[in-house]
């Protein structure tokens, strides 16, 4: 066994720990905490097998970025965990019965990437290349329709989240740009003429006394 097989078994170890941490631990934060733990060791075995650029985007954009939003969302809501698991083990035949019917499904599927007996040799061309830049070739060439069908998908998500949750307060005041501009004078100033008011006579001031 060299250093990268044992690595290998480490970080995949430690992968497997952390997933099952996640939806064991107790406390929300320390779930999420366990989770970039997993993508961390997730990281490592993709730089174990020369995907520096998958590793690379993993970090950035789900630790940094996902993760983090998760971590301020878990840390600002106030979250009753012992409700959440009164229920819990009533849910776990369905979910044991799902968790096999998806692992069998992947093994089917992924079964027949293990055999490398017919996998092409890249040539010297490819090597000196990097994976990124091939990655980068293979996208924007074979998978270019597939790319802009994805990023229209998502456009259209971002879209219609923005519009589901945007609701537009009656009890807030907020101010129109557009209208600003077009104001007039005569829509600030309105000169309104008035008949004079005659004064109290003196008799009616007797009167009153």
């Amino acid at each position: 066994m060299n250093t990268i097989t044992a690595l290998f078994y480490v970080f995949s170890a430690v992968l497997l720990f952390a997933g099952f941490r996640v939806i064991t631990a107790r406390s929300p934060v320390h779930a999420v905490l366990f989770l970039v733990l997993a993508f961390f060791s997730a990281a490592c075995v993709w730089m174990l097998l020369r995907a520096e650029f998958l590793a690379i985007v993993l970090v950035l954009v789900y630790v940094g970025a996902v993760m983090v939003l998760f971590l301020f969302v878990v840390m600002m809501l106030d979250i009753n965990v012992e409700r959440l698991r009164e229920r819990f083990w009533r849910h776990v035949p369905l979910a044991a019965i799902v968790g096999a019917v998806i692992a069998v499904e992947m093994a089917l599927v992924l079964l027949s990437g293990f055999d490398v007996s017919d996998a092409p040799v890249p040539d010297a061309r490819a090597l000196e290349m990097g994976n990124t830049k091939l990655l980068g070739i293979a996208v924007y060439t074979q998978y270019l329709y597939a790319l802009q069908l994805a990023a229209v998908l998502l456009l259209v998500a971002i879209i219609s989240a923005i519009a589901l949750t945007l609701r537009r307060r009656k009890d807030s005041r907020y101010q129109n740009p557009s209208q600003q501009v077009r104001v007039r004078s005569a829509d600030r100033l309105r000169i309104v003429k008035m008949a004079a008011t005659p004064p109290p006579s003196a008799s009616g001031e007797g009167e009153k006394a």
